[in-house]
């Protein structure tokens, strides 16, 4: 007798890269993210005032990603689909879930891999080189990075489709993301009264789960935590 297997959702964000080698601007702002402004190259307004200055960032980004690897924690996600229906819902531009052998997974703010048409959001071409300012799209407009910028709304069919796989989560674990960058941060609240919470964090993280009774938090870093984690699902503790 075939038994349906638990369905688990990861809601990731960038702190799960850091142990990759991939800072984040809110928290680790070193490396790369010291020597450009947020508005500068993470804005429309930026791309507009210089458009090469952006370009610039965004390939030294993608080259920067392309020389990371996934971590303990992006494997072992990855190694859970071999028990369990796994879905990951992420805020991260990098591909280390794919690289790590993850099947399942949205990209809320976009691809480093993917350039996208400056006329029609809808021609999405693949990227592996540096994007140039002369790069065009098949109808002649510029490209861009494939990313979704500050103050840039989400693509709805992706948010759409976040919402329905939170909403059928037995048990949902947010990792890496202050929860700060709205809207990705409402998705988590769509998850099911009597789905598990699961928070992978060494610091405290602002959620309003607090009347949900299967809430747990695990105060440890990504890999680590990850572990703990892992550990505990083929134990069936959760």
């Amino acid at each position: 007798m075939n038994h349906k297997k638990k369905k688990i959702v990861f809601f990731t964000g960038s702190g799960i890269s850091v142990e990759s080698g991939l800072s984040t601007f809110r928290n680790n702002p070193e490396g790369l993210w010291e020597n450009y402004k947020i508005e500068e190259v993470c804005t429309y307004e930026g791309w507009v005032e210089n458009p090469g200055l952006v370009l610039d960032f965004y390939n030294k980004r993608r080259i920067q990603c392309f020389e990371s690897k996934p971590n303990e924690a992006h494997l072992l996600i990855a190694e859970l689909e071999k028990e369990f229906e796994v879905s990951i819902i992420t805020q991260n531009v990098d591909d280390l879930h794919e690289r790590a052998g993850s099947s399942n997974i949205l990209h809320l703010h976009g691809e480093l891999f993917k350039s996208r048409s400056t006329k029609d959001r809808a021609l999405i071409y693949p990227q592996f080189e540096d994007i140039k300012l002369s790069d065009v799209c098949e109808l002649g407009f510029p490209l861009r990075p494939h990313v979704v910028w500050f103050g840039e709304e989400l693509d709805e069919s992706i948010l759409k489709s976040a919402k329905i796989e939170m909403i059928t989560a037995d048990v949902c674990v947010i990792i890496g993301t202050s929860m700060q960058v709205y809207p990705a941060n409402t998705i988590p609240y769509f998850v099911d009264e009597k789905a598990k919470i699961i928070v992978i964090d060494p610091e405290e993280v602002k959620l309003d789960f607090d009347n949900k009774l299967d809430f747990y938090h695990i105060k440890e870093g990504g890999s680590q935590g990850m572990k703990t984690l892992y550990e505990s699902l083929m134990k069936k503790k959760y």
